[in-house]
């Protein structure tokens, strides 16, 4: 697959050469590769760059003998399109890894040939943030030379096949994980959430790895949204709500609570709930790290149990809260995706 990199590369060699400044744009005219600094290349009488009878490209030239460069440019981007065509590229072979579109005879022929080990244990990083903002910084982070690799499955979603030492375990894979996050809010200023799989013991069971790390990103969405970083093997009962149908958590909530619409909190109460989880369900330290009297904290959790009918300072009322406020989330998710 022909790179930015590789277009931008060609037209600078032939810019030198000629002195023709040249610019290429997509099919949807959004710009790949240009030469030369503030220039607006002209819209009219670009030329074309067709692939299997269908244009890929089109070339703006402007300077000194314009067109034929532009010609010769397009000759050149054709050949290019041609020769990575055909080149074993190790981007669109985990593409197709991960999403089982290879024999497994298949896997092994092409991974000899892009010198890609099998026996090494490695692990599939799903990030959701702008691809073309982040390639390139997880690019310089994670190496092929290091056995890593990172490619793009769509414009928010970036995938990195990190190589492990046998020394690594979770607390490991979640520092590469928060590493991530970092970078690409300080140095790249995109806001990202990670998630990711099991650790694979060889290149067939990557797709597997890759398969959790989408569960893990979508389950934490609608769960655990304030987690910029989310394991598969971390997702808990929230992996368990997420494979119900929806009428039976219709029938939970309406068993349990009545209707949804009991935990449609206000801030005050959704941040009492989640402190007096946080503290264990102890009512004095939850007093303490709200700065409230041990009093007051008692009162509100009485009209919580007045509004919805349970108890939270017993362990079966505050598990039954907390399933039916995670079923709400997950009720809400299905709502929007209908639309």
């Amino acid at each position: 697959m022909i790179t930015r990199q590789i277009i931008r590369r060609s037209i600078e060699e032939l810019s030198a050469i000629t002195g023709v400044k040249l610019a290429v744009y997509d099919i949807n005219n959004e710009p790949v590769a240009h030469t030369g600094e503030d220039w607006d290349p002209p819209q009219e009488g670009r030329t074309p760059v067709e692939d299997d009878e269908q244009i890929r490209f089109m070339i703006a030239a402007e300077g000194a003998g314009s067109e034929q460069v532009s010609k010769i440019a397009a000759a050149e981007l054709r050949e290019l399109m041609a020769a990575y065509r055909d080149k074993p590229d190790a981007g669109s072979f985990f593409q197709n890894l991960l999403q089982d579109n290879l024999l497994l005879v298949d896997i092994y022929q092409r991974a000899k040939k892009l010198h890609i080990e099998d026996k090494v244990r490695r692990v599939v990083y799903l990030i959701d943030a702008d691809a073309a903002a982040a390639t390139e910084y997880l690019s310089g982070m994670f190496t092929s030379k290091s056995g890593d690799y990172v490619t793009t499955v769509d414009e928010r979603s970036i995938v990195v096949i990190k190589a492990l030492e046998p020394s690594d375990d979770r607390n490991s894979l979640d520092d590469i994980a928060s590493s991530i996050v970092g970078l690409l809010n300080t140095e790249a200023m995109v806001k990202a959430r990670v998630a990711y799989g099991t650790p694979a013991a060889e290149l067939r069971e990557l797709s597997r790895s890759y398969k959790e790390a989408l569960l893990a990103l979508d389950v934490g969405r609608i769960f655990y949204e304030e987690k910029p970083v989310v394991a598969y093997s971390s997702l808990g009962i929230g992996r368990l709500i997420y494979q119900l149908p929806a009428n039976l958590c219709r029938v939970f909530i309406s068993e349990a609570i009545g209707s949804d619409e009991v935990l449609d909190f206000d801030e005050e109460t959704r941040t009492t709930v989640d402190i007096f989880y946080e503290c264990g369900l102890n009512v004095s330290e939850a007093a303490r790290k709200m700065f409230l009297h041990r009093n007051t904290l008692v009162y509100r959790l009485d009209k919580l149990q007045k509004d919805t009918g349970l108890d939270i300072r017993t362990f079966d009322g505050a598990l039954t809260l907390k399933i039916a406020m995670m079923v709400c989330s997950y009720l809400k998710y299905l709502n929007s995706k209908s639309y």
